[in-house]
């Protein structure tokens, strides 16, 4: 090759090698110009019921609460949103949460970290409140353009274990600024209970807020006759509402609540839904269950609707059912009982130190698929470490774990030194699906048998 078509060839190279960096970066431009691309949400009244629009479509909630959680199996088992507690959840930023929702065809409430008394602030504190409200003020700012925005959750059950009214007086500060600056998003709060008073106050003290969210457990029966009682007549979303929470069961006697298992709990969410959620078209523009996850809050299993392993519970096929009117193909086993020295959980199980004890477990499966068994005992959490109000708190120690196919569904165990304790089962079926109960018990030195 001659020294002329050699550098043809390399000029030739260079212009394709421009072409294709300037279409990359159109392609970029594109995509980035489509994310920055708000929908439209907007909250109308007709004669018969308020609703969320999107983009001129009513869209009705059919979310969980997500942090960690996979969307991809939310958008598989017919969700169509999240809700977030905070902008930075520490792993994502906001915009990868929305990127992420978006790949998936998930809106997101997204949640705006609003400090709480109950954790040492002051709302008395001038300079500490304008701070807050300016760190909000840019987090608004840079995700309000983003097509997977739905609403915004200003603060979670910021009235917990409150005195001081000012939180309300900046939450409506923040709801002006978000309204002023976006005029795309609907703003909430997301409120611990129904109370009438707190209900009274944040009517009162926050006009701004285009309507409020209830988060409610066990309790979520009452949420009807909770409305009638605070006379709200506006639209709401029940933003967190689940398993019976830890606080509203029955206790051992040495004072340790007492888990459902995890088919119990699914018949319950099931009967909550309908009986609360679903039948109010009205006024209710839809919910989150929580938590479409997992994690420790009592014991590992309590309010996650997956297991730590990845695998899903009876509340999952729950779910898919609500959001979808059919069952999925497979479903999770039922588990029907657990025993421990031939005792249920509600029989104050009291062992000796140091002696066998034999556990067993009934489950069936609805495709009949293979159940393999996996055991563990924990020791309870210590009173003075036990979350408030869904905070951090750290997994129990393990006693004993048995894997998948170790044992059967009868494990025979030494119990440990004395002191508190919970005996946990977990039935799997090998397609991804599992179901769970535990059993606390006492170890004590006086104890016969």
């Amino acid at each position: 090759m001659n020294y002329l078509n050699l550098k043809l060839l390399i000029n030739t190279l260079a212009l394709i090698f421009l072409f294709s960096i300037s279409g990359c970066d159109q392609k970029r431009s594109k995509q980035e110009k489509l994310l920055n691309n708000p929908s439209k949400v907007e909250l109308v009244k007709t004669p018969d019921q308020y609703q969320l629009l999107v983009d001129g479509e009513p869209f009705y909630i059919k979310g969980a609460g997500l942090e960690f959680g996979n969307m991809e199996s939310l958008a598989k088992h017919g969700g169509n949103a999240i809700r977030t507690w905070r902008v930075n959840n520490g792993i994502q930023t906001g915009r990868e949460v929305l990127d992420e929702a978006h790949k998936h065809g998930l809106m997101v409430s997204m949640g705006l970290d609003v400090a709480k008394e109950r954790h040492g602030f002051n709302y008395d504190d001038e300079k500490a409140v304008a701070e807050q409200f300016e760190r909000i003020k840019q987090e608004v700012i840079s995700l309000k353009d983003h097509p997977a925005l739905l609403i915004w959750g200003i603060g979670n059950e910021l009235n917990l274990h409150y005195k001081n009214l000012k939180v309300w007086n900046a939450v409506n500060q923040i709801a002006q600024m978000i309204h002023d600056i976006d005029p795309n998003h609907p703003v909430t709060t997301m409120l611990a209970g129904a109370d009438k008073e707190v209900i009274e106050q944040v009517t009162t003290l926050c006009p701004d807020l285009d309507f409020l969210s209830f988060q409610l457990y066990g309790d979520i029966v009452n949420l009807p006759k909770y409305l009638i009682e605070s006379n709200y007549q506006g639209p709401y979303i029940v933003t967190e509402w689940g398993a019976t929470g830890h606080w509203e069961v029955a206790q051992t006697s040495w004072g340790r609540p007492i888990e459902q298992t995890s088919s119990e709990k699914a018949m319950a969410y099931r009967e909550r839904y309908e009986l609360v959620i679903a039948s109010d078209p009205q006024r209710c523009l839809g919910s989150f269950v929580f938590l479409w996850g997992q994690k420790q809050e009592r014991t590992p299993t309590w309010y996650g609707l997956f297991l730590k392993s990845g695998e899903e519970t009876p509340t999952v096929d729950v779910m898919h059912y609500l959001w979808n009117n059919k069952w999925p193909l497979n479903q999770s086993p039922v588990l029907h009982s657990l025993m421990l020295n031939g005792k249920n959980a509600y029989e104050n199980i009291m062992l000796a130190p140091g002696k066998e004890y034999i556990t067993k477990a009934v489950v069936s499966d609805p495709e009949n698929d293979k159940i393999t068994y996996a055991w563990a005992i924990l020791t309870e959490v210590a009173h003075d470490k036990a979350s408030d109000g869904g905070d951090f708190e750290q997994h129990p120690d393990t006693m004993l774990e048995h894997n998948y196919g170790v044992h059967g569904n009868e494990l025979t165990f030494v119990t440990p030194e004395p002191g508190e304790y919970r005996l946990f089962v977990y039935a799997s079926d090998g397609n991804g699906h599992a179901a769970t109960a535990n059993i606390p018990f006492l170890v004590e030195d006086y104890v016969l048998d």
